[in-house]
């Protein structure tokens, strides 16, 4: 990889629901003056942003509780018609602190399985995509077919991470990169081989991004990465880990069910 890569922040509109994506993108990359997307560049979509385009905008009026939900939010401290919404999205629910659920969804942990108030409009809850590997694949096809060029694309997260504060980038979806890349059975400086020879590239240019995207007002919802030197092909998808060899989860593993959605806490 070519470490003098350089990441662009693509301001556009407001994005709502039914947008067309692709044209929003292609609209801020014009006026940005970056001039057109070249072979290898690797595109960044705000989770949000794909979101709210594919109508996974709820309003919470139209939610009704579940007594499960009602329960959960007294414990936590939330809206009823949240918890709801996360028990619907989530495939088991490990635990909880003030305001969030701790959730499996799609062989990941995360809080509140994805559902976000933040950048939605007033009333309203913005779910995670629905496949973000799939949009990442259409995505990446649409801007070949219209912007001509061979790219990247990764739809990325802000995530909190066990014990630290703050969140940072992370990859949900990914197509046309490896989201993973094994850097082989190399030695560190005293000989001993590397205990993790996987790299997380998706997840490191996703937080790059997340430099200049900004989580709030910023009206940031693209970045364009140049000239990283990534091989560019018809790969997708974001690996996981299976709970019982993830070093943060195995304490977990007989504790709950992650097929179960009313997974005990205790």
């Amino acid at each position: 990889m070519n470490s003098s890569f350089i990441v662009h922040g693509l301001v556009s509109r407001l994005i709502i629901p039914g947008d067309d994506i692709v044209t929003r993108l292609l609209e801020a990359l014009e006026k940005a003056g970056s001039g057109p997307l070249q072979d290898g560049d690797i595109l960044i979509f705000a989770e949000s942003t794909v979101a709210t385009a594919d109508c996974r905008v709820i309003p919470l009026d139209s939610i009704q509780p579940s007594k499960a939900a009602e329960e959960y939010a007294e414990t936590y401290a939330m809206d009823a018609r949240l918890a709801e919404l996360v028990l619907r999205e989530s495939d088991a629910i490990v635990g909880g602190i003030h305001g969030f659920l701790l959730c499996m969804k799609d062989g990941t942990l995360l809080p509140n399985a994805g559902v976000d108030l933040s950048n939605a409009p007033p009333g309203c809850a913005v779910l995670l995509p629905e496949d973000p590997d799939r949009s990442a694949v259409m995505i990446r096809r649409e801007v070949r077919d219209r912007g001509g060029a061979d790219v990247g694309v990764i739809i990325a997260d802000s995530r909190v991470h066990p014990m630290r504060s703050g969140c940072c980038g992370i990859a949900v979806g990914c197509a046309g990169i490896p989201a993973v890349l094994n850097t082989g059975h190399g030695k560190d400086f005293s000989g001993r081989p590397h205990s993790i020879p996987q790299r997380a590239v998706a997840d490191c240019i996703a937080s790059a991004a997340e430099l200049v995207m900004g989580e709030s007002d910023e009206a940031v919802p693209f970045a364009v990465v140049r000239w990283l030197g990534l091989p560019i092909s018809d790969c997708s998808g974001v690996p996981v880990v299976d709970v019982k060899d993830c070093i943060y989860m195995r304490i977990f593993h007989n504790r709950f069910d992650p097929g179960d959605k009313e997974a005990e806490e205790n």
